[in-house]
């Protein structure tokens, strides 16, 4: 193991933002099919919420660890340059820019990916922009494009269009063609029409399912209203598309109103899915070129220095994001020029 240094976020245990540490320590030997990175911005997603909290519990033995916390460094989204490749690596050389959703952590100086989880970031679009996009903006594209078939000339209805997934989709759905109805706080009603919304629903006033409406997709990131109420502003042949992570209980968190949409989808199947997001190299290229092209920005709430990363992970548990936040690793206003 190399004896040189790396600044790292671990997360030993369970808890709250207090439960990460910032501290050093040696750098990852390279496997065979490894890929190092040397990352330059990071950004947090809700799934580090739930690795963070270690809830719902039922996911820990599936997907996190039943004790403690299974990767050790915290994070899974991060863009930056190859340092070292594997001898088995034929897809990357030292230099390239890359991004991706990481499995083994993203939050340190340098961390070690898979090749199949990366793709190339577009030279024309920062590492920050590039950060940002796996997990959120995958998630999006994947809703609205493969999921639920958005065509040009569709009505839309994004629910829950103020946080990281949600500014995607109000911009990725316009991409698409489509006529889109952002549902938000009346704090983020400037924003949503910023990105694009033709119409906006502000939720204190009013409920989206309650509108005169009816909309060819419907695009829930809250899941907040009876599964009825919601389909009933479906058009005949609308899809009811379901990504949501938030509440229910400690246990079973989501999953409980989850495997309902399912349930349901099994005597509809024409109107209502349940989307899982799946990490996809060519879901993130197609989404790094919709920001090449100026038809999607990463909307930022705040940044943070790599050593502030437990403020950055404090501010996610507070909820009610607007846009993402994101972690500067390699940046030379907090760590010196790059090593």
């Amino acid at each position: 193991m190399s004896t040189e240094q790396m600044t790292v976020v671990r997360q030993p245990v369970y808890g709250t933002a207090e439960a990460l540490v910032v501290d050093s320590a040696p750098l990852p030997k390279v496997g065979d099919d490894d890929v190092r990175i040397r990352v330059r911005a990071a950004s947090l997603n809700f799934g580090d919420r739930m690795v963070l909290t270690g809830r719902p519990w039922l996911f820990r033995p599936l997907a996190y660890g039943l004790r403690r916390p299974g990767v050790p460094i915290a994070g899974m989204a991060a863009a930056g340059v190859v340092v070292e490749v594997g001898p088995s690596v034929t897809d990357w050389v030292v230099g390239d820019p890359v991004f991706g959703e990481l499995a083994r952590g993203a939050l340190a100086d340098q961390v070690l990916a898979r090749s199949s989880e990366l793709a190339r970031k577009p030279e024309a679009i920062t590492f920050e922009a590039a950060a940002t996009l796996p997990v959120a903006a995958a998630t999006a594209l994947r809703g609205l494009r493969d999921i639920a078939g958005v065509k040009p000339g569709h009505r839309v209805l994004i629910n829950g269009a103020s946080g990281g997934v949600g500014t995607f989709a109000v911009q990725i759905g316009k991409a698409l063609g489509a006529t889109v109805t952002a549902v938000c706080s009346g704090t983020n009603v400037a924003q949503a029409q910023a990105l694009g919304a033709d119409a906006v629903i502000d939720y204190t006033e009013r409920a989206y399912v309650d509108a005169d409406e009816r909309f060819d997709v419907v695009f829930d990131l809250v899941g907040n209203h009876p599964l009825g109420q919601r389909r009933r502003v479906l058009d005949r042949d609308g899809v009811y598309v379901a990504s949501f992570g938030q509440g229910g209980d400690a246990v079973f968190g989501p999953l409980g109103r989850i495997l309902w949409v399912a349930a349901a989808s099994m005597t509809s199947p024409r109107s209502i899915r349940v989307l899982s997001a799946q990490a996809s190299p060519s879901d993130l290229a197609d989404v790094a070129e919709l920001v090449r092209l100026g038809k999607v920005r990463p909307v930022v709430e705040a940044r943070y220095p790599l050593a502030e990363a437990p403020s950055a992970y404090a501010r996610l548990l507070e909820g009610h994001l607007r846009g993402k936040l994101v972690i500067a690793v390699d940046d030379p206003r907090y760590f010196g020029p790059p090593k």
